[in-house]
């Protein structure tokens, strides 16, 4: 499938900040699945310094706010040609070890509540696929998808206490109970095509684990399916800290608004 996105973020500052730097992850890379047939990063407000691979072979775009600017706006598009894998992506190939993606971060700390919903598991799966799909449907069943109740601060263990959450929760969730299972587990964002609609209301995420001898396989908890061709991963790490689309810090500003404007559609 070719998958048509144009996505636009529009900060608006009431004092405009004398200094800004802005870390982007707004570039799919190829990957399994995944081929880009093109793609635009346009900064007006700004100007790119430098472009680089992080640790999570994300493509990073380092941007400089320029003085005086009320309006900074970052739009990107592009084509990408999806491929549907059953959310099975192969065997890692990105910079950082595969054991990196079973550290712990204040996101994915586990605590009571999280040993609490791995004791509901259970041991009756065939194999370790079919483990962490029960996985992925026991935190749907626990924590119900409720926008307003969490914030982009809100860690796994807390969304589990709530019972409430978006998609970045359960992918937290997953991610962290994943690891306790001992599977390398990573956080993944990025677009997907929603179906009958062309305007989206936000990027997405969903979470990623390692099999042995499978590599590395999708799991959108939110929406209770592996990753399929409506699917583009732009970023991952190992929690949405490292995966977000945007990053940095501002001096001196003051009344800043942001608006999104996205739209996913099959070219």
């Amino acid at each position: 499938m070719r998958l048509k996105i144009s996505h636009v973020s529009r900060y608006i500052y009431e004092t405009p900040p004398p200094y800004g730097l802005q870390q982007l992850r707004l570039s799919p890379r190829a990957r399994a699945g995944q081929t880009i047939l093109s793609w635009t990063l346009d900064i007006k407000g700004g100007r790119k310094e430098a472009e680089f691979r992080d640790q999570n072979d994300n493509i990073v775009t380092l941007v400089s706010l320029l003085p005086d600017k009320h309006e900074i706006i970052v739009e990107c598009e592009g084509v990408v040609e999806t491929e549907d894998r059953a959310g099975m992506f192969g065997l890692h190939d990105g910079r950082a070890p595969i054991w990196y993606y079973q550290r712990v971060t204040p996101l994915t700390q586990p605590g009571p509540k999280l040993r609490e919903l791995l004791s509901a598991l259970g041991k009756g799966f065939d194999n370790d696929v079919a483990r962490l799909h029960g996985l992925s449907d026991l935190i749907l069943s626990k924590v119900q998808y409720d926008i307003g109740q969490t914030s982009s601060a809100t860690s796994s263990e807390a969304a589990i206490e709530l019972g409430h959450g978006v998609c970045q929760d359960h992918a937290h969730i997953f991610v962290t109970a994943a690891r306790q299972l001992g599977f390398p587990a990573r956080y993944v964002s990025g677009y997907l095509m929603m179906d009958e609609r062309v305007e989206q209301d936000a990027g997405h995420a969903w979470a990623e684990a390692f099999v042995p001898n499978l590599g590395w396989i999708g799991f959108d908890v939110s929406n209770g399916i592996c990753p399929d061709d409506r699917y583009v991963q732009v970023a991952c790490g190992l929690d949405a800290t490292e995966a977000a689309p945007i990053t940095g810090i501002t001096v001196g500003s003051r009344g800043e608004a942001l608006s999104v404007t996205l739209q996913v559609q099959q070219q």
